[in-house]
């Protein structure tokens, strides 16, 4: 196996979990909440860390669900949250409720995500007529044109 990528993290707060990983093949780190939060129903709130992290210049931080948190009805409105690796503010988790019951309540030290950090590939975007782009067997077709199966 390759090397590991080190990626530099700092607890502002003495209660703060440093990520972990739930398995030896996991994908992602899992993510702790500082504190108990109240998130109301059909609402979001910016849960806290108590992390900050220096991602390496060429990839990203992707911060996830939780599978089991997101079948109750916590979920990321925004379904993956983008980590720069110029960002280094403390980490937070958008998080909104939209099970049974008016709120739902994180407690300090949850698992509230997921933090996998990616590669982020060289790209430059070059401008060419609609025509240039090439045609496939999709076309134009949007959302759900591919069918359900």
């Amino acid at each position: 196996m390759d090397e590991a990528l080190e990626v530099k993290v700092a607890r502002t707060h003495p209660d703060a979990r440093l990520p972990t990983r739930g398995s030896e093949h996991a994908a992602g780190w899992d993510l702790y909440a500082l504190e108990d939060t109240v998130v109301p129903f059909r609402q979001s709130m910016k849960l806290r860390t108590g992390l900050h992290v220096a991602i390496p210049v060429g990839y990203e931080g992707q911060v996830r669900a939780r599978s089991s948190l997101g079948s109750k009805g916590l979920i990321l409105p925004h379904s993956i949250g983008t980590i720069d690796a110029d960002y280094r503010g403390e980490l937070f988790v958008l998080m909104t409720w939209i099970g049974e019951g008016d709120s739902y309540t994180v407690r300090a030290g949850e698992r509230i995500a997921q933090i996998l950090i990616s590669p982020i590939p060289d790209v430059g975007f070059q401008e060419v007529n609609f025509e240039d782009l090439g045609e496939t067997e999709r076309g134009e077709g949007g959302f759900g044109s591919t069918g359900r199966f």
